[in-house]
Formats: structure tokens, sequence, C-alpha cells
């Protein structure tokens, strides 16, 4: 059967999932669509220049070396770059037209030139009065790339804040989109990246303004007759950072004037860092212009904190304050509260609070006593025992085997199962799973565990296992 553009992609994405992990896979190569195949050399097309920059240098090996496996040593691979939601002409991967400093496809009204900055121009943030643009940037100083803790849920997002407050308005990265639910810490890394660019560059502007905020300041300005004083000051920003912009939903006027703002600041080089609880093509209530222009840059999600993840921002929030606490504490705080950053310190703070003015010190009856507030269930605990006993009946395999050295295929798979589950769905630290089945370290079971996900996410079959057990679990 011969060859399409599609098969080839397609056999090439299969190599490359099983290769990367899932949310990678997910960002960077589902959006890539197969659009021809000529003789050796296949063509794909990618979102954006910031996409083809971005696998050219994180996934250039891995790309090389599954298109020549599927087309021969002569393989190749071509990209076609859409440029403002239109495909680019050329096939080639370099294409002026899709820079994002480019202004060839801005759509809609033309953008005046904007007016001189008077002396007198007034600031929304500063006292009125004063002759001179004198901006607090409203950043909260204790927001800081440093006390960010990096996981798998927020690593691009933080990778993208470190590039642009390292050259603000000079990367792909313009603007910069932080969307993700309520308590992921989008605001943190906004404000983050704003205090890091004034730590680096004192002498740019940079003003950190909620959506909100915006509004009323728009509206206050209509009342006094001074709109040009208010988009001047806006454009004479070097960094505008503005939190949740989902709020604009059906304020038409307001999405206009930061439609002019964001175009202005854009075509002077100037850095746009926006948060959102959606993704661009979620969001409802906004313009179609302004939303296509929330997606010249990188649009970066937050998702919740694994585990580990979770114990590290407690730790890291427990030494900023001088607080030492039992590891299981923050071990059962962690696991139990799994939703959000916000709630999840607001445990620990609640936690020592309640320490402090009943004078009780700090132990795990105590935190599960005040967690009762927090979460819902915590009476009702699943034990490593019970999930090694269904996993061992649901494959038919001894329990003695199953902590024993054996390294029969079908004893290793009901082995990492129980490993993965109890580390899902108890409160066992990694050093106690290991120790109870066969006094295993907990390198093994983080080596069970990946090797789990890995298969749920490649394997159909293997998955369906997962699910079955998982079901009689909560069925228990």
């Amino acid at each position: 059967m011969q060859n399409t553009c599609t098969t080839v992609w397609n056999n090439s994405l299969q190599t490359i999932k099983a290769n990367i992990p899932n949310q990678s896979y997910k960002t960077w190569f589902e959006p890539i669509s197969a659009l021809k195949l000529e003789g050796n050399v296949l063509t794909v097309q990618v979102p954006s220049l910031f996409f083809y920059e971005w696998l050219e240098e994180h996934y250039v090996g891995l790309l090389r070396k599954t298109v020549k496996q599927e087309l021969g040593d002569d393989g190749r691979l071509e990209y076609n770059i859409v440029v403002d939601n239109k495909p680019s002409k050329s096939n080639t991967p370099y294409i002026a037209a899709s820079s994002p400093a480019n202004t060839n496809n801005i759509a809609s009204k033309t953008l005046p030139a904007p007016a001189p900055i008077s002396k007198d121009l007034r600031n929304p943030f500063v006292i009125p009065g004063l002759k001179k643009l004198n901006v607090d940037p409203q950043l909260n100083s204790n927001y800081t790339l440093d006390n960010y803790i990096e996981g798998d849920c927020n690593r691009l997002a933080r990778s993208a804040g470190f590039a642009v407050a390292a050259k603000p308005g000079a990367t792909s990265f313009n603007p910069l989109m932080i969307y993700g639910a309520v308590g992921l810490g989008k605001t943190h890394l906004a404000q983050a990246i704003g205090n890091e660019i004034k730590r680096t560059y004192p002498d740019k502007l940079v003003i950190f303004v909620s959506c909100e905020k915006f509004c009323q300041q728009f509206v206050e300005s209509l009342k006094n007759n001074t709109i040009n004083d208010f988009v001047n000051f806006y454009q004479a920003m070097d960094v505008i950072i503005m939190d949740d912009i989902h709020n604009f939903a059906g304020k038409e006027k307001t999405q206009d004037i930061f439609f002019h703002i964001f175009n202005h600041l854009h075509q002077s080089g100037k850095q746009i860092i926006i948060t959102s609880d959606k993704a661009p093509k979620d969001l409802s209530g906004l313009e179609e212009r302004l939303l296509s222009r929330f997606k010249w840059g990188l649009s970066a999600d937050l998702q919740i904190p694994d585990l580990e993840t979770r114990i590290a921002i407690l730790r890291k929030k427990m030494a900023s304050d001088g607080i030492d606490l039992p590891a299981e504490v923050v071990e059962y705080v962690a696991h139990n509260i799994d939703n959000n950053v916000r709630e999840l310190e607001g445990a620990m703070v609640s936690l020592l609070a309640q320490a402090t003015l009943n004078k009780k010190e700090i132990d795990l009856a105590l935190a599960k006593s005040m967690l009762k507030n927090f979460i819902k269930n915590t009476s009702k605990e699943i034990s490593m025992e019970y999930i090694q006993k269904l996993v061992c009946e649901y494959f038919e395999v001894a329990v003695d085997l199953v902590k024993s050295p054996t390294r029969k295929r079908e004893v290793v798979q009901a082995r990492q199962i129980s490993m993965y589950l109890s580390k899902s769905l108890t409160k066992s630290s990694l050093k106690s799973i290991g120790a109870f089945y066969g006094g295993r370290d907990h390198s093994t079971v983080i080596y069970a565990c990946q090797t789990v996900e890995d298969l749920i996410d490649s394997d159909k079959k293997f998955k369906g296992y997962v699910n079955d057990i998982q079901k009689k679990l909560k069925m228990s």
C-alpha cells in the first residue's frame, strides 16, 4: 500500500509518543498536521514560528530519527508555518512573514500614531498632580521566580517566564499567556516575572493590573474626559501584566481600547503578559481579533501539581517561615489537599495557627483533626494491604509472590500496579510503600509508578486493567 503524508506522520507520532512525556506530546505534537508527501520529503503544518523554533531546539534529533525510520535515510521533514491563522505560501521552515514583529497580517483598523506623552500625564497608580511619570509597578515583592516551585505541572510556563524576564519583548513569547484553574499560581508567576524584570532592568516601566482594575480606570477616564491620558499611560509601559483577562468578556468598549494598546505595545517591541482561567480557544465573550493576538506568542497552562511538587511547595514555605514539621505531617497535608496551591498553603497556615493558639505540638493526629475542615472523607482510607489483595485477586497471583524477588512478568505487573495505586490512594510515603512490597527502596517505587503511567498512555488493554481495579477499589 502506498504511503500517504497522513500515514507517515501518524506512524511517526506513535514513535514520538512512546519516547516523550504525555503532556509534552499533547502540547507540541497534537497540534501538528500533515500536509503533503513528495518523494522522501514530508511537509507538516505547525501553528506558529514559536512552535517551529521549540521543535528544532528540543526535538530535532527525535524528529530526524523518526522520519528517517519511516522514509529511509534520505527522509526529510519540512515545515509550513501558520501566520495569523493563515498558512504561509512557502514550505521552507524560515518564513519572514511569520515573525512576531511583522505587521502585514494585522487586520481591522489601522492603529494611529500615539500622541506624545505630556509631562502632566495622569498615572492611575500615583497621586494626581505629579509632573513626573513615576510608576508604581503594583507588584508583590514576595512573588519571585526563585520561590515558584517547578514541577511537571508548570515547567513550560516557568521556563518561558525566565526567558521573558531575561529579554522582555525580544523573544517569541510575546504575548505570554499563562492560563489554568483557580489557585494554581498564575498571579504568582506573572508577578514573579515582573519582579525579575524590574530587578534586571530597573529603568523599565512595568505595570501589573487586574482586568477589573483596568476596566474601572477606563470608565473613570470616560467620565473625566481623560481617555487620551489613560491610553498614553499604558502605551508608555515597557511591560504590561494583565491579570484575569477573561473578565473582559462582554465589555466591548474596554476590549476595543485594550486592542489598540496591545497593538501599539506589540509593534513597539514591548512585553505583554496576560493570565486567564481558560485557554484562548475556550474564552467566550471576547472579540476574535483580540483572541487571535493572544495566540501570537506562547500560551502555557498550569496544571494541578503532583504529590512531589506539593510536598516541595510546603517545604519551601516552611523554610521561608523558619518552621520545621515532621515529614509525615507534610506528606499527609500534601496528599489530601490536591486541588490547588492556594488551599494547600492555607491548610498549612491553619495548622500552624491551631498549634500555636492551643499550644499543641504539630503531629499527624492534629493534622488529621484540622484537615476535616478542608477535605472530605478523611476518615476512610484504603490500606496497602487491601490494594495488594485486590490486585492479586484480579491477576490471579499469590500475595506472597508480589513481595518476593521473582521477576516473572505477571508478578512484576501486579507488583508495579499495586505500588502505583498505593502511591495514588494512600498517604504512605515512597519509602514505606517500598518497604511494604518486599523491602524495596523508594527509587523502585518511582520506577514502578512511571512504568505504569507510561503503559496507561500507550497500552489500551493495560489501561483497562488499571481502570477496572480502580473501580473495584471505589466500590469497596
